[in-house]
């Protein structure tokens, strides 16, 4: 390893919860991963230490200007008892492109790397075993110098934490119903869209919130301009099959570069599938639905891989799309994906780095 952190091991070890009962983001592991910046010593100091509070003073810039970024990943068990991440230099790469959008110093992509298969080494019995089950692992990073003021923080604490989460569909892939959004907006060109901060999921909290009233799992989120051009899904990708094509959002900098989504992109063009990257309307949808050639739609993202949409409702018009069943595409790539992370099949791709 290109670089070595202390560890200071709990001398109060939780007992391990129940692979099968487990629910997500609810209970972590015994370590954490904490790194500090200053000016004078750049990013320094990284170690591995008890998993426990965080103490801050209460003028500390993170809580009265956001100044802060997270990521997500997991970590997988395969049958043969490996722990593996998946295509994690992603994640890494993306931690860039966030702190220099939101004037974080910038971190070493392979210390990112190396400081979570660290701490996953460290807790990796908690990676879970059961079908479906896995390690989550959040990164993230805050400003921690205590002032009132306007301006970038000149220090910074960088934290991994981890924790152990079932499957995302407990009882099998089932479609969601989803509310398309026009009145609340979640990002604008040249905002902070395209990137992993907590103020885009602040934005997004009371349109969820009023979706799950009516009924809805989430909202699908159109631009924030002419509230017609389809964007993401919830926090998630979004994806259309059409007459046998593939089309989602570009990057245009107001959704986020999905690293399943960057998969599933890379494996329809591996299998030979029209995939298209473009522009359009909500409404083009709804008119393929029409012509009975809006074959599929779903979501992608770290926690559910694979999400199918098996409803829209666009002002008050609802359409049910492939009967409300998974798709023959989105089983496939969700089957594809996860054979993957669990190592049941070979990686073709590089995308897999054992911790």
């Amino acid at each position: 390893m290109k670089y070595n952190f202390p560890v200071t091991r709990t001398d109060n070890p939780k007992p391990k919860p129940d692979p099968q009962n487990l629910v997500f983001g609810t209970q972590f592991t015994d370590h954490m991963f904490v790194m500090s910046y200053n000016p004078d010593q750049g990013w320094h100091g990284g170690k591995i230490l008890p998993y426990g509070p965080i103490i801050l003073d209460p003028s500390t810039a993170i809580f009265h200007y956001a100044q802060g970024m997270f990521e997500g990943l997991k970590a997988y068990r395969t049958a043969v008892g490996k722990v593996q991440l998946f295509r994690p230099e992603k994640n890494a790469r993306r931690t860039t492109v966030t702190n220099e959008r939101v004037c974080i110093p910038a971190l070493d992509e392979d210390l990112i790397v190396e400081a979570i298969k660290a701490v996953v080494d460290v807790d990796r019995e908690w990676v879970p075993d059961a079908e479906g089950t896995s390690l989550y692992i959040r990164p993230f990073i805050i400003a921690t110098e205590p002032y009132l003021g306007v301006r970038p923080s000149s220090t910074f604490k960088f934290y991994i934490i981890l924790s152990p989460v079932g499957p995302y569909y407990p009882g099998g892939i089932k479609p969601t119903k989803i509310l398309v959004e026009d009145q609340y907006v979640r990002a604008m060109v040249g905002g902070t869209g395209f990137a992993k901060v907590g103020g885009n999921y602040a934005a997004s909290l009371k349109a969820q919130e009023e979706a799950i009233k009516k009924g809805y799992t989430q909202v699908l989120w159109l631009d924030g301009i002419e509230r017609q051009y389809v964007e993401e899904i919830g926090t998630s990708n979004a994806f259309f099959v059409i007459n046998g094509e593939v089309i989602t959002p570009p990057l245009t900098g107001t959704i986020l570069p999905g690293i399943t989504r960057d998969s599933v992109l890379h494996l329809l063009r591996h299998w030979g599938i029209k995939t298209t990257e473009k522009k359009f309307k909500i409404e083009e949808v709804y008119d393929a639905h029409a012509a009975g050639k809006l074959e599929e739609v779903f979501a992608t993202g770290t926690a559910a891989v694979i999400s199918p949409v098996g409803e829209l409702c666009w002002k008050d018009r609802a359409i049910t799309i492939n009967n409300n069943e998974i798709g023959e595409l989105s089983h496939r790539l969700y089957d594809e994906l996860t054979a993957i992370q669990y190592g049941r099949v070979k990686d073709e791709f590089g995308w897999i780095v054992e911790v």
